[in-house]
């Protein structure tokens, strides 16, 4: 498999005028939250640069889109968001090159005060664990183990251990030797204050350890 430079951004909001200060990485495919549907905008420029792209969402001006370069294969993949007829919100799924799989994720409220976050993934990992292999889990999870709450299956701490349980790690604590909890590199300030480091991670990158 080729190599491939993902980068995942939450962009709150107005992806159309922002697109551009991304393109410096220069990454085969972005994963973004909190991004325009590119088919229900009126802006040219960011109808253009979105070519090859899956996006998700229930309203046209915030969603979760999945953005790749020219000549990558993007194949949604059918698994459903729905449990227990809750639907979920938000994971995108699909298929790269038809060599492994991409789960984009941007959790949501989802106005259940007892699935909320962390919780919307717990449920989708219940739903589709078989399928987790040879698989890149890639987004904005709002969760940190900082804020487990004792006694639920679906604590952040809890969901890392049922990923490592199928050989799925993350990949921002394997790299860094950081831990769950306890990272020493913030990837988001509350408020958009430089100086509050209150949250320290967003988003995990999490990596079947077979896949290369």
């Amino acid at each position: 498999m080729k190599n491939l430079k993902i980068v995942t951004w939450n962009c709150n909001g107005a992806f159309r005028r922002k697109f551009n200060f991304i393109d410096e990485f220069d990454a085969d495919i972005y994963v973004i939250q909190e991004c325009e549907n590119p088919t229900e905008t009126g802006h040219l420029d960011y109808i253009e640069w979105a070519q090859n792209y899956l996006w998700k969402g229930d309203s046209k001006h915030k969603g979760l889109g999945i953005f790749a370069r020219e000549g990558i294969s993007l194949e949604l993949l059918d698994w459903t968001n729905i449990y227990e007829d809750n639907p979920l919100k938000y994971l995108l799924t699909c298929r790269v090159n038809s060599e492994f799989s991409l789960i984009a994720v941007w959790t949501h409220y989802n106005k259940s005060p007892t699935f909320g976050y962390i919780g919307q993934f717990w449920k989708y990992l219940q739903l589709h664990k078989s399928n987790f292999k040879n698989c890149l889990i890639v987004g904005d999870f709002n969760s940190n183990s900082i804020w487990d709450k004792p006694k639920r299956a679906w604590n952040h701490s809890e969901v890392v251990r049922e990923l490592e349980e199928i050989n799925i790690t993350s990949l921002y604590h394997f790299e860094g030797n950081q831990t769950q909890g306890n990272e020493e590199h913030p990837t988001f300030f509350l408020q958009k204050n430089s100086t509050n480091l209150t949250i320290s991670i967003t988003f995990l990158v999490v990596q079947d350890s077979e896949t290369t």
